[in-house]
């Protein structure tokens, strides 16, 4: 007889192929992005059923969520304001299409290249565990074994909104994503439900991540999810006076993953090499921090455009 759990496993692979292929083929925008959510709902699922609920999270979150609330934004702007965004350079096309084959061809190697039936990095990790500060392997991995990644990461996300902000500079007048008044009151009821529940959600996913699948990424995703909703409801507007805070809570993350590496070095450790009875505090206390900046970026990046003041002939202050 055919196990049920295989015969879903095989039909939710080819699915998510097949959303793959139509996403590269399809020509209309606006489908090629709802075949994007779709995948990464399929790839999130995929992931649980491969024992991994950490990165189901962080995909349901940022590769779905985020990432989908992100590409109907820019889509929006594309389609309202066309004269703005030029076709590409067929040399700019080549350029990206070589970077993308380097990419996947650097991938397909290291693949090839993995000795099959090697135990991995598992019994290392569970053996170093009570050592951490943490009871969950993944934060083990991700905020002490290898926390250097980690905060390359944290890096990279910050890099990310510096380089929207600055290319946007030009395009500060474009609207601001919203819901639209033909939707009428609607949204607006609806996230004052929502906005509770899902800051709650968010803090209680970087608190259960010490111990349970969580952690910043997730719970940062999921917070940045409140102020896109506060974005699209217009329950908060961007204004020239916010930016040194905005900026402070961007840089939060890694100057706070710096800042402990330093304070734990001047202590004749090496960086990150916690103190085993403070090891779970300033674990939660990155984690805080990065949730903080990953939250705050991930919105802005949803935002788009540094928010600064106009004057009266029409130049920028």
């Amino acid at each position: 007889m055919i196990d049920p759990l295989l015969l879903f496993d095989v039909i939710l692979g080819l699915a998510i192929v097949s959303l793959a292929v139509t996403v590269l083929v399809v020509r209309d925008r606006f489908a090629m992005i709802v075949l994007v959510i779709v995948f990464g709902l399929m790839s999130a699922l995929a992931w649980v059923r491969l024992a991994a609920p950490d990165v189901a999270l962080a995909e349901a979150a940022i590769g779905t969520g985020l990432t989908g609330a992100l590409l109907l934004a820019t889509w929006r702007q594309v389609r309202t304001e066309p004269e703005r965004w030029p076709a590409l350079p067929r040399g700019v096309m080549v350029i990206n299409m070589g970077l993308c084959a380097l990419v996947l061809a650097g991938l397909v190697g290291a693949f090839l290249a993995t000795p099959l039936g090697t135990p991995g990095l598992g019994v290392a990790v569970a053996d170093n565990l009570a050592d951490s500060g943490v009871e969950h392997p993944v934060t083990a991995v991700l905020l002490n074994f290898r926390a250097y990644d980690t905060l390359m990461e944290v890096v990279v996300l910050l890099v990310a909104v510096i380089a929207v902000w600055m290319i946007d500079r030009g395009v500060s007048q474009a609207p601001q994503p919203t819901l639209g008044p033909e939707l009428g009151d609607l949204p607006r009821g609806f996230a004052r439900l929502v906005l509770p529940a899902i800051t709650v959600i968010g803090a209680y996913l970087l608190w259960v991540g010490t111990s349970a699948p969580g952690g910043a990424f997730q719970g940062g995703a999921v917070l940045a999810a409140v102020g896109i909703l506060l974005l699209l409801t217009q329950r908060y507007q961007p204004q020239p006076s916010h930016r040194p805070l905005a900026r402070g809570v961007f840089v939060l993350g890694v100057a706070g993953f710096a800042a402990v590496a330093l304070l734990v070095a001047g202590g004749g450790r090496v960086p990150f090499e916690y103190p085993a009875d403070h090891a779970k505090t300033l674990i939660l206390l990155i984690e805080g921090l990065v949730t903080l900046s990953i939250a705050a970026t991930l919105a802005a990046l949803f935002h788009g455009r540094e928010p600064e003041a106009i004057s009266t002939q029409g130049g920028r202050s």
